[in-house]
């Protein structure tokens, strides 16, 4: 198991943040903030699908409002993004927002930022420090892009610290991995907050995971990362089963279902590909840890997978299904699906 970077401890809402906790799995919706209705339909789905801290857009006063009504009718903490007014960060923490997403990059007003704070202390409101790689400062544009990033978030921590404030967490994200990934290990030497890890316009769903699975997997090996997003262009309940599969491989964290399926070759004697693909998605909703493998041949299964809590492996037009490596049942390739499910069912 990898060591985690020891970090300071806040909360956001009931959800704990930092080393002393799980690492959570973040999303944003893409809604209208100010539609209601359809916000907390989407964040129903991303509590479904496993979210534990969902931010939203705040484009002006009736979005910061409206936070107000959408916390009524969901059980996870919300969080403000706010970009250029200020004032939008008070009329949603007067809404009842749990914390604050800000990017130094676009609000340069001191006096207002004193006040966020004045106000986020009194409520205990975390604030997350939100650097982007496109948004730095006109201050640090001599400055190479990862330096550039740190000397950014190490400003405005200072600021935040002026006004005793210490209820910080911080991201410096970027399209690019290996920026992404440096800036990190570089502010990971100097501050000890709460990191949130993730890139920012990652790009489609195949591209997007790839790119966030190798720069936010590296973090982790690495013990920084304290809350997680994978950004994708695509419905974001789709970004918390990523996120999940990233903690899974690492086994960071146990989150519905580990799937195990061989990559198939000219051994196989069943459709291996159509059937992992079915009892994936039949399996989708589940977030009961169990481990299920899929494998085409008696070379790869049971004896490969004798680890999975159950299993199916094919040969001669038949499967067999079995349990931690132990044979249970022969069947028909064209029952084993239904079998399969229904077995897992009873497990669960």
């Amino acid at each position: 198991m990898f060591e985690r970077r020891k970090t300071k401890q806040l909360y956001i809402a009931n959800v704990g943040i930092g080393s002393s906790f799980p690492i959570s799995v973040q999303s944003m919706t893409n809604t209208d903030t100010r539609n209601v209705k359809a916000t907390v339909e989407q964040i129903k789905q991303l509590e479904e699908a496993g979210c534990e801290l969902i931010r939203v857009a705040v484009v002006d006063k009736q979005a910061a409002q409206a936070i107000k009504a959408i916390k009524q009718e969901i059980s996870i903490p919300i969080i403000a993004d706010i970009h250029f007014n200020p004032e939008l960060a008070i009329e949603s923490i007067n809404s009842g927002v749990d914390a604050l997403r800000l990017n130094p990059g676009n609000i340069n007003n001191q006096e207002a930022i004193q006040q966020i704070v004045t106000l986020s202390k009194q409520k205990q409101i975390p604030i997350r420090i939100g650097i982007n790689s496109g948004s730095l400062e006109k201050e640090f544009s001599h400055l190479p892009i990862v330096e550039g990033m740190v000397s950014s978030a190490l400003k405005h921590i200072k600021l935040l610290e002026d006004f005793d404030f210490n209820l910080i967490k911080i991201s410096l994200k970027s399209s690019s991995v290996p920026i992404t990934i440096k800036a990190y290990e570089l502010l990971a030497k100097t501050v000890d907050y709460p990191f949130h890890i993730g890139l920012t316009e990652a790009g489609t769903l195949k591209a997007g995971s790839v790119k966030s699975s190798i720069g936010i997997g590296h973090l982790l090996i690495k013990g920084i990362g304290d809350t997680i997003r994978v950004s994708l262009t695509e419905n974001p309940v789709e970004e918390v089963l990523i996120a999940y599969e990233i903690l899974k491989a690492l086994e960071l964290r146990q989150h519905g279902i580990n799937f195990i399926s061989c990559p198939t070759c000219g051994r196989c004697q069943i459709d291996v590909i159509s059937l992992a693909k079915a009892v994936e998605e039949k399996l989708k909703g589940i977030k009961t840890p169990l481990t299920v493998a899929i494998m085409g041949c008696v070379v790869n299964g049971p004896g490969e997978a004798k680890h999975a809590d159950i299993g199916i492996a094919g040969g001669d037009d038949k499967c067999v299904l079995f349990k931690k490596g132990q044979i249970i049942k022969t069947v028909e390739q064209k029952e084993v699906l239904d079998l399969l499910i229904k077995e897992i069912s009873s497990i669960i």
